[in-house]
């Protein structure tokens, strides 16, 4: 049950959270061990060590082996795989996999979604510990190098071993060991790169140092690994946010409304984002049965950014739209003490037109960002005859620091009792017919004695038009997640169906959410005076012209962040950085599960089959607003919830492989969904924030999949796969429905609650591809043409979910189609290859009629190209060129024609060595 406290008062939530059975299924964190080596591989002890004479090639035999043994679906990417291409973080390492897409952030990938699926059902574990993401449930991958792995595991298929928040799957990233290497192994990798949009430069290195001693008391392995990675860039926006407007009551000339673009703006980012991490293992192995090991990684991601932002507010006199319900007479007209805003009788259209004597809102903003993740694991495995046990104790600190030191808004001047104060400010000629490119050309604006307004000369530096300093924020945000797991696995051998391996597993996991929220807002001219800060905005200009490629249409001045940064520091004595209430809170989730799970092996193939039972308790504290008065809320509630699944593996013969697999899931709503903060308005009648109420996300699913392995190399596979979803999670505005919040004899019940609330029912569904074969693979002895080769994927998704109100709408991130192509050659000493990534349009996030529907991302194509040659055997040259298509990242909102925002990022070019001993 849930129940909430306001005060001192304690109430049942949103109706309470029943206990429930339902099912969800985990699958295995890691796949099945390769055992034995390919060509240009040894074996030490039953482990792989690829020795590098055809690294591609190499490691795509050991990914493939381990891939055809694992008891579950995966797909898995090893080390030398890795970097082969140029992939800096994990998300991108990944993408080339079947079943995922990625989502990019400044050209960078950075979330995945799998098969179609929600950010939220894909989760992300560090040597099978589940790990928050800095964000929360919506794992973020780009704060990960992609050097501190030795595989990835992408489980697309849960077993009862894992735990029940993996739905769409589970991206296991399998660090390095001392143990991978036969002793004494030291590998460096340095490069450094130009970006074009900007003219930045790249820096990247890598280093990994490890060995192994035989000792009287068994084998020690040490290692330690680093790596860097930096990029300085700058990035050319634009955007646009639309509505619908109420005074816009001409007759139509079809059955839609018109959506008028209320403002447009340009955000040139000036930024350089790291990466960078520290990691240590040392590893003790008694004898071949028993081992037992401690490792900590430290992993960062910063993004030091500057954001020119200037908005041109068309709707900035809304009212004044002229409410006529007539037609247009035939010559276009402008009224009197009107802007032309969402006038089609002025000669406006959505698209086209021009706007007089409305506001330029400027931004300039410097935000620091940091999100890492300190991970810390004490684990052993052992054997005592037909028994193995596997033990793990984990804390893990995740943090995102989302601070950003200075915003300054510069406005300019009001326009005045019948637009009087118009011509100070300008007239704007919009052009957004070319969903790629917003146009805009600003003019002075000039007042007829009537109050009419028309533009004056063309201006073109922005700064020639009256901008003045109104408004000075400071931010202090930090969310801190510390985590403590603790894990047991114990399987028995036995003789029970002819060969059975019974496994049982407990689990303890403890994780607590902190967010800590502090603003200085400052919007007062006489403080501004008193602390002698200046109120023009070329006071904050610095030198340098304009890095990026878009034409403008104007010319302006960069500002310089130690001048803005100085501004907010005179002010500080004058202001105070309030606690922002609204996003300050502490939610603490425990979870107690245990599974028992069954591996039967026949001489066709096996079955896996067991459950997963869970318990998991909701504790959460934060402060709430009631009528603008602070009020402390806390809230509790907790389930227990089991999840069944079923796997089934038949080896048709030795290339021939067929899955299928029945499985239950359940995606937890994220911490900030969780948190207590509220804010009621009695005057208003409306409740608004988060929603501890709120359930998980429950799934049940089925997959089938045929894998063929043909004797002679290569791999393909066909599959498809249904999921079912219920109680799905949308934010959306509805009736409170509960007396928890009622208080002092009100009756809130029948409120409007805005927030994130379960939903209907939905699904997933599709089907998946994949094949990947090498020239020699068919034709032994093939020479020069024998290295080419091919890896290449595709995915069909389609998906649909039922909203609280009943509309029937897709799951957020899933396209249509993902498409992976990537050619290569590998022969001599020298290798290349190409990596197309597509995927088609998906939906951001939901929206209404009256901001022109629901957001999409635009279809996203990238086109990578690497190189290397190995001069010896131990040392190689590299070029990767990356974004080479330069393609832009483009959201819209209801139809493709009406942008709301475009970005491009440039191409990157990179060079270096890698060095091994």
């Amino acid at each position: 049950m849930i129940e909430l406290r306001i005060g001192a008062r304690r109430a049942a939530l949103l109706g309470g959270i029943a206990l429930s059975v339902f099912s969800a299924a985990a699958s295995a964190q890691t796949a099945a061990p390769a055992t034995a080596a390919a060509a240009g591989t040894e074996e030490l002890d039953g482990e792989i060590v690829v020795t590098g004479s055809r690294p591609i090639k190499e490691s795509e035999v050991a990914a493939l082996k381990a891939q055809k043994e694992s008891p579950s679906l995966v797909s898995i990417v090893s080390a030398d795989a890795v970097g082969r291409l140029p992939d800096q973080n994990i998300a991108q390492a990944v993408s080339r996999l079947p079943g995922v897409a990625v989502q990019r952030d400044q050209g960078q990938a950075r979330y995945i979604n799998l098969r179609g699926a929600p950010l939220s059902w894909t989760t992300l574990s560090f040597d099978g510990i589940n790990i928050v993401s800095p964000e929360g449930r919506d794992a973020r991958f780009d704060s990960i190098p992609s050097a501190i792995a030795s595989q990835i595991v992408v489980n697309k298929a849960v077993t009862p071993n894992m735990v029940s928040e993996t739905i769409a799957g589970n991206v296991n990233i399998v660090t390095r060991s001392p143990f991978d290497y036969a002793g004494l192994h030291v590998a460096v990798r340095g490069g450094v790169g130009y970006v074009d949009l900007g003219g930045g430069a790249e820096y990247e290195g890598t280093a990994v140092v490890s060995d192994r001693w035989e000792t009287g008391i068994g084998d020690i392995g040490v290692l330690v690994s680093g790596s860097w990675y930096q990029r300085t860039m700058a990035t050319d926006n634009f955007e646009t946010d639309w509505e619908t407007v109420a005074e816009d009551k001409r007759p139509l000339t079809g059955s839609e409304p018109r959506v008028w673009a209320r403002e447009t703006e340009n955000k040139l980012y000036r930024l350089t984002r790291r990466n960078y991490s520290v990691s240590g293992r040392l590893e003790w192995k008694p004898d071949s049965d028993n081992r037992i090991f401690a490792t900590s990684i430290y992993s960062a991601f910063t993004d030091d950014e500057l954001r020119w932002n200037s908005i041109y507010d068309f709707d900035d006199q809304q009212s004044r739209v002229p409410q006529a319900t007539t037609a247009c007479p035939t010559t276009p007209f402008l009224a009197p003490n009107t802007t032309g805003y969402a006038d089609i009788c002025a000669g406006n259209t959505p698209y086209l037109g021009m706007v007089n004597g409305i506001d330029i809102n400027h931004n300039s903003l410097s935000r620091e960002f940091v999100q890492s993740v300190f991970v810390n694991t004490v684990g052993g495995d052992h054997a005592f005859d037909k028994w193995t046990v596997s033990w793990r104790g984990n804390y893990t600190q995740s943090i995102d620091d989302r601070s950003a030191p200075a915003q300054l808004n510069y406005d300019s001047p009001s326009f005045g009792t019948n637009g009087v104060n118009a011509i100070n400010r300008p007239s704007v000629v919009y052009d957004l017919t070319n969903p790629q490119l917003s146009r805009v050309a600003l003019f002075r604006t000039v007042r007829a004695a009537d109050g009419t307004l028309s533009r004056g000369e063309r201006v073109l530096q922005i700064e020639d038009f009256p901008l003045s300093l109104t408004r000075v924020r400071s931010l202090r945000a930090k969310d801190t997640t510390n985590a403590y797991s603790g894990k047991i696995d114990i399987a028995r051998e036995t003789g029970l169906f002819g060969d059975t391996k019974f496994s049982f597993g407990a689990q303890y996991d403890n994780r607590t959410k902190s967010v800590d929220e502090r603003l200085l807002d400052i919007n007062s001219t006489a403080t501004f005076a008193a602390a002698g800060v200046p109120t023009n905005i070329g006071a904050i200009a610095v030198p340098g012209a304009y890095k990026g490629q878009l034409p403008l249409g104007f010319n302006f001045r960069y500002f310089g962040k130690d001048q803005i940064t100085g501004i907010v520091d005179k002010l500080i004595p004058f202001g105070t950085f309030n606690i922002a209430t609204g996003n300050q809170f502490r939610v603490k989730e425990e979870v107690i599960s245990g599974y028992a799970m069954g591996l039967t092996t026949f001489d066709w193939g096996n079955i896996i089959y067991g459950v997963r039972v869970e318990r998991v308790t909701n504790t959460s504290n934060a402060v709430g607003t009631i009528n603008g008065v602070a009020t402390p809320i806390s809230a509790r509630s907790s389930f227990t919830a089991a999840y069944p699944s079923a796997h089934l593996n038949w080896n048709v013969n030795d290339e021939h492989k067929i899955r299928l697999s029945l499985n239950t899931g359940a995606a937890r709503p994220d911490y900030s969904v969780l948190r207590p903060n509220v804010t009621i308005n009695d005057a208003n009648l409306t409740i608004s924030g988060g929603n501890p109420g709120a359930v998980p996300e429950k799934t049940r699913g089925v997959d089938l999949y045929w894998e063929f392995y043909p004797q002679a190399g290569g791999y393909i596979s066909v599959g498809a796969f249904y999921k079912h979803a219920r109680d799905v999670l949308f934010s959306d505005t509805r009736q409170f429905g509960s007396d928890a919040l009622d208080s002092n004899g009100v009756d809130r019940s029948g409120y409007v609650f805005s927030g994130v609330v379960n939903g209907g029912t939905g699904y997933i569904y599709g089907a998946e591809a994949a094949f990947q074969m090498r020239i020699d693979d068919v034709k032994a002895d093939a020479g020069f043409i024998g290295g080419f080769g091919i890896q290449a994927n595709v995915t069909y998704n389609q998906s649909e979910a039922t909203s609280p109100s009943g509309r029937k709408v897709r799951f957020p991130g899933t396209s249509d189609w993902v498409v992976n192509v990537g050619p290569y050659y590998e022969k001599y000493g020298f290798s290349a290859r190409v990596s197309y990534q597509y995927r088609s349009d998906w939906i951001d996030s939901l929206g209404d009629p009256s901001v022109g529907g629901d957001f999409y991302w635009a279809a996203d194509d990238e086109l990578d190209v690497s190189a290397r040659y190995a001069i010896t055997r131990n040392f190689e040259v590299y070029a990767d060129l990356s974004n080479l298509l330069n393609g832009p990242g483009r959201r819209y909102v209801g139809v493709t024609e009406r942008t709301i925002e475009r970005e491009t990022f440039g191409r990157r070019f990179t060079g270096g060595f890698r060095l091994t001993y």
